[in-house]
């Protein structure tokens, strides 16, 4: 199943030269052609022989690698245009499209993704409809099983600390099952005969809020991950993106099982979003905690209020300082070794005062994490 995913990463990332242009394309396309072959050879035979018959990944493997001799033949005669570049997807994808072990493959996982679901949500996709409203959403619940397949992929590489920058192509593929998910929904939604169930309610939040994540993740900013060289820079747009579509796409999918079932017990479906809504509940409260002691210690910078700063923060980093997305830790690093290490307190103020206000963005930015889409925060 990895393979098919590989593959079918591949052939939208092909076919979006736009969305990934850079100078580092050519050398994506062939450090994941490299996998692929790498994943052929790697193939059991129970495996193949369920899908694939051996010419038919014989045949596979060879296009592959004769695409990446073919790559780095280009490479080596220094041929960078953007033209060649594009010329070679367009054969590239013409030769790999009409493999048959290549549809194959990409059609075995999709099947696969669509029953990557949770009880009951699972067996509700898989049986005959009891009612209309079942049936619309035993047509549109696969969609999300297969966005969360392929999430795996890249969630298995960010744990294992690997080169994000393939993970590209995968988001590719991931790009093209969002938008079409959405717009199924909202066809859906256009069609449904009654827009005062339960069912056209929850559909309706689903769509929006997979609109709303669709837009932060896929961002020009994310396009151009491409191009970016530093790993650390990889890293944290990669699992901010993972984090923020995985965690959305879960929170719908346990609302969507409440609906079918009220008495199952919606924390075991995912068992890492549970344990995420639990550590974004403590985030949000000591980064709330925060904020009121800088704005304490940055009105009256005596000693009492910045020690009280200091034993939080130290807290803090030794804490939920992990639950951040790694792309905010570096930034909240810098600051605490600046108050630190500021002894002066007409030094210390404009310090605090900035990191303050970066404190009240952080905040908002969690508080805007869909797992609080039911539970908005309460001052006290």
């Amino acid at each position: 199943m990895e393979l098919g995913i590989w593959l079918s990463g591949l052939e939208s990332f092909l076919t979006q030269p736009s969305a990934w242009e850079g100078p580092e394309r050519s050398r994506l396309i062939t450090s994941v052609l490299e996998r692929c072959v790498w994943l052929t050879a790697r193939l059991s035979i129970q495996d193949r022989e369920s899908v694939l018959s051996g010419q038919e990944l014989s045949d596979l493997a060879r296009v592959l690698r004769e695409s990446i001799l073919i790559g780095g033949s280009r490479s080596r005669g220094q041929v960078s245009g953007s033209g060649e570049v594009q010329a070679w997807c367009r054969v590239l994808r013409q030769r790999t499209e009409a493999t048959p072990a290549f549809q194959k493959l990409i059609a075995h996982a999709e099947a696969c993704g669509e029953s990557h679901l949770p009880e009951p949500l699972k067996s509700l996709a898989a049986a005959p409809p009891e009612n209309e409203e079942r049936a619309e959403l035993a047509l549109v619940l696969p969609r999300f099983g297969r966005i969360l397949k392929w999430l795996t992929i890249v969630g298995q590489m960010l744990e294992a600390d690997e080169p994000l920058k393939p993970a590209l192509v995968v988001f590719a593929c991931i790009n093209e099952q969002m938008a079409e998910l959405i717009a199924y929904m909202n066809n859906r939604l256009e069609r449904f005969p009654n827009e005062q169930a339960e069912l056209f309610g929850s559909l309706d939040a689903a769509s929006y809020t997979a609109s709303i994540e669709f837009k932060k993740v896929f961002s020009p900013e994310f396009g151009a991950l491409i191009s970016v060289r530093p790993a650390q820079s990889v890293y944290a747009v990669m699992e901010t993106a993972y984090s923020m579509l995985n965690q959305s796409l879960q929170q719908i999918l346990t609302g969507f099982a409440v609906l079918v079932d009220p008495s199952v017990d919606a924390a075991s479906f995912f068992p890492t979003s549970q344990l995420n809504f639990e550590r974004s509940i403590v985030l949000r409260r000591e980064l709330w905690e925060l904020v009121q002691l800088t704005q304490a210690a940055e009105d009256d910078p005596e000693k009492p209020h910045v020690d009280a700063l200091d034993q939080a923060l130290r807290k803090f980093i030794n804490g939920s300082l992990h639950f951040l997305f790694y792309k905010d830790t570096e930034t909240f690093e810098r600051f605490v070794e600046e108050i630190m290490v500021t002894k002066q307190a007409k030094d210390l103020v404009p310090i605090l005062h900035r990191f303050r206000a970066y404190l009240e963005t952080l905040f908002g930015q969690v508080n805007l994490r869909a797992v609080f889409e039911k539970h908005p925060f309460e001052h006290n």
